[in-house]
């Protein structure tokens, strides 16, 4: 693993000299997907890092000491296993005090419990919580078993909320199709938002787990449409739902749909793009979206400045992530200056545990937490609709409910899928 971590490593030392000493350096390590499956996940994480890092480079007072800061920045190449190998390079060779992990169960699990084995504090964002805290192994109602790790953003809470205000803006049937794959995501919300769903007078049509990778979705689809379901609702990984949509519209069953709520996936401009005419007014979830009205404490950005700078950096549309990647920067930062002594993990960890502060992606309080370790975020209805004419770009991306978080603006109304 030597060397996994020089590509992304930067030193925040412009303009400024700092005195000698490993005690006057923070380390903090990054791990995220940059490439593999889940690469949409990682695709701004690179102008967001450069952003960090310019906001940092004159150092971090911390307690009336400056201490030099770097971000050793890693790429889990969208492989568990590679995750944990990652955390635990930057733990025994980096020797980092503190660990940010972003996106996804796949890469946010492995590291935290490396984290938690080790006695390093770790902060993540983007995952449903359920799927952080239970599916490592904590237990409803009894005492937190982590010390070390904690997790801030929406749960199945929240997806349950913002899908019963989206799928009331149009008339259905309530029978939702439900493809959950056999992951940790999946087992989530097949066990926690199905059933909160079928109280709100949905009919749950579940053809049963999938595995990720599966190629072949025509019996789930042939169940689909002998049920007549006017919802699909879904939370498989980037190629598989791009399979099973190709599928669903050969098929007949994108046809019947008035709705098609898609999670995980669906999330970024690129996935969607990709799709071609079928891709247009796929309903997803918006975890940050530039209309938030909130600035990122360690840059001062808000969120047009931000989508806007990516855009005029890269020639690409901007993406949620951009928000949420560096909501989990803010709030890093955040604790380590609430600490006493950041070189300190223990003391790292307890300023985590009291954190309060508003980042570019919104409130992350964990005094309020539904369980320890964890402190609740949004999540809100989208839409993916055709840009109008003259754009830029092919898609817009506009918000359609804001149950979650009132302070979002509704920008448009919900579109069906086939209108």
């Amino acid at each position: 693993m030597a060397g996994i971590g020089a590509g992304g490593l930067m030193l925040a030392t412009q303009g400024r000299v700092f005195a000698a000493g490993a005690e006057n350096v923070i380390k903090v390590g990054f791990v995220s997907p940059r490439t593999g499956a889940l690469s949409g996940f990682g695709q701004t994480d690179g102008y967001v890092l450069d952003l960090a890092r310019k906001a940092l480079a004159k150092g971090l007072a911390i307690g009336g000491k400056t201490y030099e800061v770097q971000i050793i920045d890693v790429d889990t190449q969208s492989d568990p296993s590679r995750a944990s190998q990652l955390a635990k390079s930057l733990i025994n060779s980096d020797q980092v005090d503190l660990i940010l992990a972003v996106s996804t169960p796949e890469t946010i699990n492995p590291v935290a419990d490396a984290c938690e084995a080790a006695g390093v504090p770790c902060l993540s964002t983007v995952m449903p919580w359920e799927a952080w805290y239970f599916g490592r192994g904590a237990k409803p109602g009894e005492p937190s078993p982590f010390k070390w790790t904690y997790h801030f953003g929406f749960g199945v809470g929240e997806f349950h909320k913002t899908y019963v205000s989206q799928w009331n803006l149009l008339e259905t049937n309530k029978k939702v199709g439900v493809l959950y794959p056999n992951d940790a995501d999946g087992n989530a919300v097949r066990a926690n938002l199905a059933p909160l769903l079928a109280k709100d007078g949905f009919t749950i049509v579940d053809p049963g787990p999938y595995e990720d990778g599966t190629t072949d979705y025509s019996a789930q689809i042939a169940q689909f449409k002998k049920e007549k379901i006017e919802i699909f609702s879904s939370f498989p990984i980037p190629p598989d739902f791009a399979a099973f949509w190709r599928q669903a519209a050969q098929q007949g069953l994108r046809r019947q749909l008035k709705i098609c709520q898609v999670a995980k996936t669906g999330l970024f401009p690129d996935g969607i793009e990709a799709l071609g005419n079928i891709g247009f007014n796929i309903s997803s979830a918006a975890y940050w979206h530039k209309t938030f009205p909130y600035t990122s404490t360690l840059t001062g950005v808000t969120g047009p400045e931000l989508a806007d700078g990516y855009e005029a950096a890269s020639g690409k549309q901007w993406t949620q992530q951009l928000g949420a990647t560096l909501s989990l920067l803010d709030a890093g930062v955040s604790a380590l200056q609430a600490s006493t002594d950041p070189k300190n993990k223990a003391e790292v960890a307890k300023a985590i545990g009291s954190l309060k502060t508003t980042t570019i992606g919104g409130k992350v309080d964990f005094g309020s937490g539904p369980v320890p370790n964890v402190s609740p975020g949004p999540i809100i209805g989208t839409q993916w609709v055709k840009a109008p004419a003259g754009s830029k770009f092919k898609l817009d991306y506009v918000v359609t409910e804001n149950v979650t978080d009132p302070n979002v603006p509704v920008g448009a109304k919900l579109l069906p899928l086939n209108g």
